[in-house]
């Protein structure tokens, strides 16, 4: 017999809250291939453009990571405060915009602008997963679905290569195509519409699909309403714990600057170091 005030065993199956998992695994996998298709046609980009090498360094660096940085905070206050769902999609629909916007653009601020673009829209979707899935699921479950959810960089960050390389492919025996409204377009601008529209629906199965679950662990204050955190608040939470923050962010910089350095020129390099141009025979 089972005392009174033993833990019960948890057995909610938790199918719904897995389905979330997976669809913001899945816009994750998205924003991985958005944000590193550019790495791909860096010579045809380069030439159409009128690119330097530190240009499109910082159109692939600089231009995204900045403001996927800096609007990580204001977005997650949002988050906090409205329905984390309609924040989310918002931002899938934004960077995948952004990122067909990168194949219409016509100059060195134009596509600045696109991939900023990208960027605020893509700071969109960690804060607000990793808030909902600490409501959705009990701290026994909690590791293992961040952990799937955090697969979706991976994930994105291998397959974008793949699908990148596999429509250009498609279209290297067409130099330019004519699209309603766009007019016509070269081969790496058609890519950037094949990789970034589809996000459309990510966004759109994401809006209609997901609830926003109830917040746990809220301060209610003497009234019984749930007490707002300020920025002061949070900042001096950090100022508390700055030691941990301070080697937290230093570490995950290190980290994001090696690894978006290698998955940036690798692919020149790489060919580069084989003599083998491939964006002169496919991408024209």
């Amino acid at each position: 017999m089972i005392a009174p005030n033993a833990t019960q065993p948890d057995r909610k199956r938790y199918t719904y809250e897995w389905y979330v998992v997976l669809i913001c695994m899945l816009a994750y996998v998205f924003s991985f291939v958005d944000r590193q298709v550019l790495a791909l046609m860096i010579e045809p980009i380069k030439r159409d453009l009128h690119l330097s090498d530190t240009q499109f360094s910082l159109l692939h660096g600089f231009a995204f990571s900045l403001f996927y940085a800096v609007m990580g905070m204001p977005l997650a206050y949002l988050a906090d405060r409205f329905a984390r769902p309609r924040i989310i999609s918002i931002g899938v629909a934004l960077w995948s915009v952004a990122t067909a916007a990168c194949g219409v653009s016509q100059n060195f601020l134009h596509m600045f602008l696109a991939r900023m673009s990208v960027g605020v829209g893509e700071a969109a979707l960690s804060p607000g997963t990793y808030s909902m899935l600490a409501d959705y699921f009990p701290k026994h479950k909690l590791g293992r679905a961040v952990a799937i959810y955090s697969l979706g960089s991976f994930i994105g960050g291998g397959i974008a290569f793949l699908i990148g390389g596999y429509v250009i492919a498609l279209l290297k025996h067409a130099t330019t195509f004519t699209l309603p409204v766009v007019g016509e377009v070269r081969a790496w601008q058609l890519t950037f519409f094949i990789v970034g529209l589809p996000g459309l629906l990510v966004a759109l199965i994401f809006m209609l699909t997901v609830r926003d679950p109830q917040r746990k662990g809220l301060v209610k204050d003497s009234t019984g309403e749930a007490k707002r955190v300020s920025t002061v608040d949070a900042l001096r939470f950090i100022g508390t714990h700055r030691k941990t923050f301070f080697c937290h962010y230093l570490g995950f910089s290190f980290y994001a600057m090696t690894l978006f350095c290698l998955m940036s020129w690798t692919p020149r390099s790489t060919c580069a170091a084989s003599g083998s141009r491939p964006w002169k025979q496919v991408i024209r």
